[in-house]
């Protein structure tokens, strides 16, 4: 359950298509009582399978034309800086916002720690939804 829902979180936050929420929901409703080492589970594969963006992104900086460079998630990133991944949970933009993150060579460790929060915040959330329905 806890190796899956790793795996699961980890892959949702690379450019691999797939989703983690159901699967942890899923995994709440088997064991309501392993609500924090759930969410923490998931929060830590998903941020690192974000990281794993942010590195692809620094790879891929030299083969990137000038305009990747100024897609709307480039510019925001550049605007935002390590703050834009705060927002790094959302679907589809939250893996440009990494990769792009990567591209600028924003700060490695500022940037673990805002995608770590927003990771947590949205696992935080849909658990608190799925324990108040």
């Amino acid at each position: 359950m806890i190796f899956t829902l790793f795996i699961s979180s980890f892959l949702a936050a690379t450019l691999l298509p797939g989703g983690s929420e159901a699967l942890l929901i899923y995994d709440l409703t088997q064991r309501p009582e392993w609500v924090l080492t759930l969410v923490i589970v998931a929060s830590i594969g998903n941020s690192l399978g974000s990281v794993t963006s942010y590195g692809l992104g620094i790879i891929g900086a030299k083969k990137l034309t000038e305009q990747q460079l100024q897609s709307k998630a480039a510019l925001w990133v550049k605007h935002y800086g390590v703050y834009s991944l705060l927002l790094s949970w959302l679907p589809l933009i939250g893996d440009v916002i990494c990769v792009a993150a990567g591209l600028f060579k924003l700060p490695l460790w500022r940037s673990i720690l805002f995608i770590t929060v927003g990771k947590t915040c949205r696992y935080t959330v849909i658990a608190m939804v799925f324990f108040a329905a």
